[in-house]
């Protein structure tokens, strides 16, 4: 039972943290677990409404995360902090690689997970923060099911003509995404150095498409 919930809310690194087209410039003063609530519903809604995407369907997946999740998470940092130090020695075309196989990999990873989404609901826990913090973890937790899973969002407020807050990392059950993929990625870069962590992360996409297919 725990793997499960777990890999369906890693699917939810994916999923929920996307908007809707009505953000608009609201969502630059909206606070982010009054963020974290509404997108997250709003997802599990869809989710539960289109059963192409329980499914599993990669090109719609694919059509969502770019039209409406990546504007509200900053990529950049969370593919840096995976990647580690070897991310400052990468070329700008490799960090541009790096965050399309990323992208992919956790895409085609766990979309399957989304057909276990059923009756789940989000549960807010307190939130407090001061009006000057950069950063903040927004606690929830998903009840359906069996026991409720811990799910956490750690968001940084981002300055200028995108400001508001943004997702760059989750925590599920106790681990936090990032951090996971980082032991991984730095044995590849030890390795194989940061074209070999790139060879390895499309290796693994196309396997993952030949299994799905």
């Amino acid at each position: 039972m725990k793997r499960r919930f777990l890999g369906s809310l890693l699917a939810g690194m994916v999923f929920a943290v996307a908007a809707t087209t009505s953000m608009g410039a609201a969502a630059a003063d909206e606070a982010p677990d009054v963020l974290v609530k509404r997108i997250s519903t709003e997802v599990l809604d869809t989710i539960k409404a289109d059963k192409t995407l329980q499914q599993g369907n990669i090109a719609k997946i694919m059509l969502l995360v770019d039209s409406k999740i990546m504007p509200n998470v900053n990529f950049q940092r969370m593919t840096a902090s995976a990647v580690g130090p070897g991310w400052r020695q990468a070329t700008p075309e490799q960090q541009k690689r790096l965050q399309e196989e990323f992208k992919i990999l956790l895409v085609r990873t766990y979309s399957g997970a989304l057909a276990q989404v059923s009756d789940q609901e989000i549960s807010m826990k307190p939130f407090r923060a001061a009006a000057d913090e950069k950063e903040v973890v927004v606690r929830t937790e998903v009840k359906g099911r069996g026991d409720p899973v811990q799910l956490d969002y750690r968001l940084e407020k981002t300055p200028g003509d995108g400001a508001g807050w943004k997702i760059f990392n989750l925590n599920v059950l106790g681990v936090w995404l990032v951090e996971t993929y980082r032991s991984q990625f730095a044995s590849e870069i030890n390795a194989k150095g940061i074209d070999g962590l790139i060879t390895t992360l499309s290796t693994r996409n196309q396997a993952n498409a030949a299994k799905k297919g």
